[in-house]
This record gives structure tokens, sequence and C-alpha cells, in this order.
């Protein structure tokens, strides 16, 4: 993983639409099925804030909750996981490891090969499909 990226929150306001930033920065979320309309083809979803490769197309799976969803990030060390108790609940959230963009929540309910669902906000990823 490449340095971590730092940057002023007026930095990131000015980088960001007011969607991405309150979903990346202020551990928002938006709402389902708003932001789930990428390509299906091969290629690398990254970290709308620093650009860090996130997940590879080919872990995408619908899993019916509208939102993007994943059952593994493209390395073990590209998302870092932290215990949520918002919202009266218990959940892990996922953070990109280098901005610690708030990402989404994963769950234990994903398919094979993993049993995970990384369930992450459309609004916070880019993709980039793999002929370009």
């Amino acid at each position: 993983m490449a340095d971590k990226v730092v940057k002023s929150d007026a930095e990131w306001r000015a980088q960001l639409s007011d969607l991405a930033y309150k979903v990346t920065r202020q551990h928002g979320t938006e709402r389902a099925f708003t932001n789930d309309n990428f390509p299906k083809k091969p290629g690398t979803f990254a970290c709308v804030c620093c650009g860090a490769p996130l997940f590879d197309a080919a872990t995408k799976f619908d899993s019916g909750t509208g939102w993007p969803s994943f059952f593994q990030p493209v390395e073990p060390d590209a998302v870092e996981e932290r215990e949520d108790r918002s919202w009266f609940m218990r959940r892990t959230e996922v953070l990109c490891a280098r901005c610690d963009a708030h990402l989404g929540h994963v769950f234990p309910d994903g398919p094979a090969p993993t049993g995970l669902r990384y369930c992450m906000n459309g609004v916070a990823l880019t993709f980039h499909p793999e002929d370009e």
C-alpha cells in the first residue's frame, strides 16, 4: 500500500461531490439503488478519494441490496475494518487503507469462496475498465 493520503477538510470538500464527501469523509450512506450503475466488464473499482485499487470487477455480485457488493478486496491490505456501533447496531465498517475513506460495511452473508459481502457505497468508488 502506498503512503497514507492526508488532506484537510477543505481539500476533500473541493475535490469531492457533496454526496461523495458526506459518504466518504462523514461516514454517510447513499440511498439504495442510486449508484450501482457500473459497467459489467473486467476492471478495477478504486477509491473515489485517492484512487487506490480496492475491488476487482470479477468479485462483484448482485446482492439485491441496491449497493455494489463484492466477496473480497483486490488485496487484503487494500481496506481496513473497524467496529461500528452507530444506529444501535454492531457492524464492521470498511475503509480505504490509503486515505481512511468510509466505503461501507462487510457482512458474513456473501457467496463462496469467502462468505463475505463487502456492501459498498457506489459514490465511494470509481470504475477503471481493464482495457484502459
